[in-house]
């Protein structure tokens, strides 16, 4: 008898993430006998800013993020999965991705990934801490700062999530972050969005600087002292009766002013990319179509934990029930997201974009030498690739 294809890939470090690969891998393999297929893990932050060139030397399989595109495509790390997946199979998935998670991965007519999994920063709540403070989810900016001040709210302030904050309110206030390859916005519109940010985080601990989206979820969900979040990329299985010590409740992001239009937060969600350095393309796209066909997200994926991408788990009450009511509640918010940058030099301006409004907001540095320096870090970042520049 041959030996089985073997097909190894590599994830992220959450129960969103890892246990829905496994299990669709695992079922993959029970109806096709001659494939293997063995998934590994690193932490969100390797996920989110770890360089791709050495996973794609080592792994056939990648889970990853539409901001790379940019750099992989420059490299040649990955397939363009437009050359290599059925046309017909493509179009379905881009008409029923939810929001924009399909086109996220599409640069330059290259198709990085196929779509497995969508998120974007939404609020966050704990139904009885907030009934217990007698308040209501804030709908629009300074009810969220009110109820900061009452020291019940918390936003995730790690250095790329705070970038990405930045970029969401960027947006909002009428600026197409980094249209311009010399600035990221208008240094006012950039100024207002800092001095937001200062306004809602100045009364919080300060260790959210130190906080990612999943460790506010856990913090929320294991002790008593936070009742909401503004806005963190979404994790549904805090939602799920009995995954956490407590349950949130998810929803639609608020409103800059009464009566105004929604945040809109920036797209995250993952895909599915192949290394050009696979074998056994075949074997790896069929799986990877298995992965993300409508099927398959509604059923084996999300009852393994995982957050679809694909319309027909978002559309699904028994889907929606079983996350406690998460797909309907943010179902707005995710179709509303918008993409962020994805040239090659971008990924690191996240982390150090980051860091600089972390040394205004957390210890004192000057705005105006916090903007320059953003749109210097901007610049930089821009140097970084090649000619190419495609913004979103």
């Amino acid at each position: 008898m041959s030996s089985p294809i073997q097909l190894s890939g590599i994830a992220w470090d959450h129960s969103r993430a890892l246990p829905p690969l496994v299990a669709t891998a695992q079922r993959y393999e029970e109806t096709h006998q001659g494939v293997r297929i063995n998934w590994q893990k690193r932490t969100l932050d390797d996920f989110g800013h770890a360089p791709i060139d050495v996973l794609a030397e080592k792994f056939d399989l990648i889970v990853i993020d539409h901001p790379w595109a940019g750099f992989c495509f420059e490299k040649k790390l990955v397939l363009d999965l437009a050359q290599v997946a059925p046309a017909d199979v493509l179009s379905e998935l881009k008409k029923n991705s939810v929001g924009p998670t399909f086109e996220s991965y599409l640069y330059q007519d290259r198709l990085l990934a196929l779509p497995i999994d969508a998120a974007t920063p939404a609020p966050s709540w704990r139904p009885d801490l907030m009934e217990r403070a007698k308040v209501q989810p804030p709908q629009t900016w300074v009810e969220a700062v009110a109820l900061a001040q009452r020291k019940l709210a918390v936003i995730p302030g790690f250095n790329a999530d705070l970038f990405l904050h930045f970029v969401m309110l960027v947006k909002s206030l009428g600026a197409e972050p980094c249209a311009d390859q010399e600035k990221i916005a208008p240094r006012e519109l950039m100024r207002q969005a800092v001095e937001l940010l200062r306004e809602l985080s100045a009364p919080m601990p300060r260790d959210i600087f130190t906080m990612n989206p999943i460790q506010v979820a856990e913090r929320m969900t294991t002790t008593d002292d936070l009742a909401w979040n503004a806005f963190a990329y979404t994790y549904n299985n805090y939602a799920r009766p009995g995954f956490a010590n407590k349950q949130l409740c998810f929803g639609n992001l608020l409103s800059l002013k009464p009566g105004g239009p929604r945040l809109r937060s920036v797209l995250g969600g993952t895909g599915i990319a192949i290394s050009a350095n696979c074998e056994n393309v075949t074997a790896a796209m069929d799986y990877a179509l298995f992965a993300a066909n409508g099927h398959t997200q509604k059923t084996i994926y999300v009852q393994a934990g995982g957050q679809p991408s694909h319309r027909a788990a978002w559309d699904d009450k028994f889907a929606d029930q079983l996350c406690g009511g998460f797909f309907s509640g943010t179902r707005l918010t995710q179709e509303e997201a918008i993409v962020r940058p994805r040239y090659s030099g971008y990924v690191a301006l996240q982390t150090d974009g980051g860091n600089a409004l972390q040394e205004h907001l957390r210890d004192g540095c000057s705005l105006d030498a916090t903007l320059e320096k953003l749109d210097q870090l901007y610049r930089e970042s821009r140097k970084c690739g090649g000619k190419t520049f495609q913004t979103n």
